[in-house]
């Protein structure tokens, strides 16, 4: 059986991908683009990706009979063309929940804590130069009593939640699909939550009804001073309205996610990357070791069922 493993770099050189021997020949590229697909995937049986795109027209020129993808999000497939040549796709969930929640409360405790700018206090030299033993000129809050809202209460908005509540905080949440009757944490609808929330996170799929959610029509809604965390996908957050607000109002924000990946150029962003109201982190939430170690164990179960 032929394997191949179109885009291993995405999953980090540090995960050992020997098991997958036991299934055959596995041919590994580190990166794969798009003139290079068909080629790499025309005679095999098994095709790994991560985010490398699997069209109508790779599936109708090869003869592939399964694709891993090594992630959660199934929109790099064409779904619909590989159910109609008998094509099965596996994906992977629920392998990077708590990696999630952990980059969530790290940006979170960063922008709350200022602790790089306190850090840089010292490196510096300035602490030595000190008349007192402390020094508080970025003051910081307790997350303590605070309103945390999560817009999207799946598996890792409700891990947040839980972090959250062991802080002190005041939990609530609005649902993107309204299916989600939680029962533990009080519902609201979006603008309510915007309005009433001390810190914001977002943990929702993107999809038609979340594609453009938070923009300039209710970014306004947002207290002075509070915290906005995009850990879902990019372009929920208007780029472009995000910039102005952060611009215009005191606003913290974390992402983890752009719109486009990696952040372009041309991005919007780029006017205030080294505001220090704004952190970037170029999609890491997801990738802790023990993440990525099950993520992979995930793509082996999925072939050993494929297989039997």
């Amino acid at each position: 059986m032929e394997l191949v493993f179109l885009d291993r770099k995405t999953i980090g050189n540090d995960i050992d991908l020997s098991e997958f021997n036991q299934f055959g020949n596995v041919t590994i590229y580190e990166t794969t683009n798009k003139e290079e697909t068909l080629k790499r995937v025309k005679n095999a049986d098994i095709v790994i990706t991560n985010k490398v795109v699997i069209d109508k027209e790779i599936i109708k020129n090869s003869n592939i009979k399964l694709i891993c993808i090594a992630a959660t999000g199934m929109n790099n497939v064409d779904l619909e063309s590989a159910r109609m040549e008998g094509i099965e796709v596996k994906n992977v969930s629920g392998y990077s929940t708590h990696s999630v929640a952990q980059t969530t409360f790290a940006l979170a405790l960063e922008l709350i804590g200022k602790t790089n700018y306190y850090s840089n206090y010292v490196k510096e030299g300035s602490w030595e130069k000190s008349e007192i033993f402390t020094h508080i000129d970025k003051p910081f809050f307790e997350l303590k009593d605070k309103n945390w809202g999560i817009i999207g209460l799946g598996n890792i908005g409700e891990q947040v939640a839980k972090i959250a509540n062991s802080f002190g905080c005041n939990v609530s949440y609005h649902s993107t699909s309204g299916k989600n009757n939680n029962t533990k944490y009080k519902q609201k609808s979006l603008e309510s939550l915007l309005r009433e929330s001390d810190i914001i996170s977002i943990h929702c799929p993107f999809n038609d009804t979340t594609n453009n959610m938070i923009n300039k029509t209710n970014l306004n809604l947002i207290k002075d001073g509070s915290i906005l965390l995009n850990l879902g996908r990019g372009g929920i957050i208007n780029e472009k309205d995000l910039v102005d607000i952060l611009a215009n109002k005191t606003l913290y924000c974390g992402l983890d996610v752009v719109e486009t990946e990696p952040l372009q150029t041309t991005s919007p962003l780029k006017e205030i990357i080294n505001k220090h109201n704004l952190i970037i982190t170029p999609h890491i939430g997801w990738s802790s070791i023990e993440a990525r170690n099950k993520l992979k164990d995930g793509i082996i179960e999925n072939i050993s069922k494929y297989i039997s």
